[in-house]
């Protein structure tokens, strides 16, 4: 819920990649809100196409925004249409729910592409779903290119958004991924409620407390720990309510103890112990998740930057080399990933209905 990040690759979906430049553009407290209100409605659906309540509002306004961000990305980097193949678009996640066969995302793609004038793949996670996969996580075929050239192996590359989740890339480029817990969300919610800011800036607030060693067993005694992967999340699949009696820094401290317990607790999964882990995602910035996930697994935790990638745009990245996939017709989710029986490609193509206006082109 930060906001929207646009970022630009050259790749055949495969093994070329060029990675560009990328930018974020932050949500505005309203936008913020209305993507509140439309998960909490979200939560009453009955069918992924149903936009009831303000769900169809905000959907416009997403859409709309993510228009205006693609043409002044374009501008700011004096790209022109004939630059751009095509735009990878995830939309906004406002439920996710695979045992139900469940996943909505907001963003109307067809719409994008008439706005932008650019041929936009979106909706990549439903096929995967109507197979029988977790519809998520989708972005390890793209963690798998971007490692090709590490001497490390196994490697593992977490991804600690609103949900944490992670890529490991065996010795023979095999992949397992899963969602793996909490990433930043219950936290956030936390410093929203009790301090009235966004997040845990670096981690200061969370670094100031006492973890509630109780309150985390009772945390990790939920049943999605101890269920095997493939597995998915929603983002509101916990509630920070656990810690509500506590002082801002405890209760911080207790989340953020919470989210790096549930990304070690990965390692059960993993066929050998990673030689390296690279975070990537806001979490990355909390030096008390960093430094508490350094503390419970062996060899080393690095930020995406050590080891020359973006770790803010590694997930707009990887929307781009997912949508080259979808139009050659590759696979974007395999049963180490989702769970799916077989690799399965994905996503719906749109084409605009007109030609790029001088306006948009300047």
């Amino acid at each position: 819920m930060d906001g929207i990040t646009v970022a630009l690759i050259e790749t055949d979906g495969e093994d070329r990649l060029v990675r560009g430049p990328a930018l974020t553009f932050p949500y505005d407290a309203g936008q913020r809100g209305a993507i509140g209100r439309a998960m909490a409605e979200a939560r009453e659906l009955r069918t992924r196409r149903d936009r009831p309540g303000s769900l169809a509002a905000t959907e416009h306004m997403l859409t709309e925004r993510h228009a205006e961000v693609v043409a002044d990305f374009m501008q700011r980097h004096a790209l022109s249409h004939a630059d751009i193949d095509v735009v990878g678009f995830h939309g906004q996640t406002v439920l996710h729910l695979p045992d139900k066969g469940m996943t909505v995302q907001l963003g109307d793609g067809a719409q994008l592409a008439d706005l932008s004038a650019l041929t936009v793949v979106h909706d990549l996670r439903a096929r995967d779903i109507e197979a029988g996969g977790q519809g998520a996580p989708l972005v390890p075929v793209y963690h798998r290119a971007l490692v090709a050239g590490l001497a490390q192996r196994p490697v593992v590359i977490v991804n600690i958004g609103g949900v944490a989740n992670v890529t490991y890339v065996g010795r023979d480029a095999t992949l397992i991924a899963f969602d793996t817990g909490p990433g930043n969300a219950l936290l956030d919610d936390w410093m929203m409620k009790r301090a009235g800011v966004a997040y845990d800036r670096d981690g200061i607030t969370s670094g100031d407390g006492k973890v509630d060693e109780a309150v985390l067993r009772f945390c990790l005694s939920h049943s999605f720990f101890s269920s095997a992967p493939p597995k998915s999340l929603d983002r509101n699949a916990f509630i920070w309510d656990v810690v509500e009696w506590m002082t801002l820094e405890d209760g911080a401290a207790t989340l953020a103890a919470f989210t790096v317990a549930a990304i070690a607790k990965s390692r059960e999964y993993f066929p050998e112990e990673p030689q390296l882990w690279i975070i990537a995602g806001g979490g990355r910035r909390n030096r008390t998740i960093m430094s508490g996930l350094a503390g419970l697994v062996q060899n080393a935790v690095v930020p995406a930057e050590a080891v020359g990638l973006d770790g803010d745009a590694v997930e707009a990245e990887a929307w781009g080399y997912l949508a080259v996939r979808a139009i050659k017709g590759l696979p974007i989710t395999f049963p180490g990933t989702t769970g799916v029986s077989q690799p399965l490609t994905g996503g719906v193509i749109s084409k605009p209905h007109r030609s790029p206006t001088k306006r948009n082109e300047s």
